[in-house]
């Protein structure tokens, strides 16, 4: 799975780089790691922020982070930082000698979708799925239309649909991989 910072709209719906948080890093890696996801990439074509998350990751993962909580390494190890979706494809196909199908999440209406019914069913397949989460407020209307696959989106029982970027992530995973 991924977590693109770019491309991704304001509440404007003007196209920006969102930066990395740290509770993302975090809480995404966590529940990858629980549900055997192989790899979360995080992507940011900005130096800085790649610096922000190596400097995270490092410490949980070499440095005295690792030694406290060696669970939290173990999840912090599955993040591969890429400055583009190419970057990660190419990594995916370097590692696994697989295309990925790119699936996208949206809470915005962009006509029709994969229900998580029949994704989880094409995840018991051979093939490879990369499954895209945006920050901000959401990936780009272009960016979503080029995706192999637009997954339905996370409904709550109220009109409010505004959840955590880590939050969806949660829920879709556990709808997804979960016993």
């Amino acid at each position: 799975m991924a977590l693109m910072h770019y491309p991704v709209v304001n509440r404007n719906g003007d196209i920006i780089t969102s930066a990395v948080t740290n509770l993302d890093i975090h809480d995404m890696s966590r529940a990858a790691k629980t549900y055997g996801v192989k790899a979360f990439y995080i992507v940011t074509p900005l130096m800085d922020q790649q610096q922000f998350v190596k400097k995270i990751t490092s410490h949980w993962t070499e440095g005295a982070g690792a030694k406290y909580n060696p669970t939290r390494r173990k999840a912090l190890e599955l993040i591969s930082i890429k400055s583009s979706l190419d970057e990660v494809v190419v990594d995916i196909q370097d590692k696994y000698e697989l295309v990925p199908k790119i699936v996208v999440t949206s809470s915005r209406n962009f006509g029709r979708k994969l229900d998580i019914d029949n994704f989880r069913t094409m995840l018991q397949s051979d093939g490879a799925y990369l499954l895209l989460f945006g920050t901000a407020w959401g990936l780009t209307e272009e960016f979503i239309k080029s995706a192999d696959y637009l997954l339905e989106p996370i409904k709550g029982g109220t009109d409010y649909n505004h959840l955590s970027v880590r939050s969806a992530a949660a829920i879709m995973l556990d709808r997804l991989l979960g016993v």
